[in-house]
């Protein structure tokens, strides 16, 4: 006699049915698929995102160079900066600057000498690299107020810093010609120039620009 099924035994059996199939799922196709196309699609909308990031700045190219040639022509143009492209060039152009400075205010050195020029090393990490000559020397004070404006006021941009100013020691008897002794003043002080620097048309594209010292 073939036994009868109840409503409530098929019930049974299609709930276990059930749950054999989802602890299949689970342990089979759940790690090995589900999971794995998750992190594939993950993966797929992050190129994507960098795919799009990487278009955008090749269509801002043109404008970017557009931007550096602007910034090379101002850089160009900026009477800020020493001419030269080395510390050791920019330092023989300071010293002969000045020299020329002093001989213009002073002819032969009678009134004012310069009595030492020292460069100094830049050890500082300023955003401009800088060429420092150190400078004593003897003057008379018209003279001195005519080199320190003339070094300060021409092209390009110097700076006279770390200024010190003496009476200087007076010698019995003439002073010697061209040494500038007996003049008055003791002075020392720091002739300070900026480089143009190598960098500055790469940093020209970043955000912000940079202005001359």
């Amino acid at each position: 006699m073939t036994p009868v099924v109840t409503d409530r035994e098929r019930w049974i059996a299609l709930g276990l049915l059930a749950g054999v199939l989802a602890l299949a799922y689970l342990v089979l196709v759940h790690p090995w698929w589900t999971v794995s196309l998750r992190e594939t699609n993950a993966r797929i909308e992050q190129l994507q995102e960098r795919d799009a990031r990487l278009r955008a700045q090749i269509a801002q190219a043109p404008l970017i160079a557009r931007q550096l040639q602007a910034a090379q022509q101002r850089l160009a143009t900026q009477p800020g900066f020493l001419a030269e492209s080395s510390a050791e060039l920019a330092t023989a152009g300071l010293v002969q600057r000045l020299e020329a400075v002093v001989q213009q205010a002073s002819p032969g050195n009678r009134s004012c000498a310069i009595k030492n020029r020292s460069p100094v090393p830049d050890v500082g990490r300023e955003r401009y690299p800088r060429v420092v000559v150190q400078v004593r020397m003897d003057c008379g004070a018209p003279e001195l107020a005519t080199v320190l404006h003339a070094l300060e006021a021409g092209t390009p941009r110097l700076f006279v810093d770390n200024l010190n100013v003496l009476a200087a020691r007076f010698n019995f008897g003439p002073p010697e010609p061209g040494t500038g002794q007996g003049t008055g003043l003791d002075v020392s002080f720091d002739l300070v120039g900026y480089l143009r620097p190598q960098a500055a048309t790469d940093a020209a594209t970043s955000p912000g620009g940079a202005d001359a010292p």
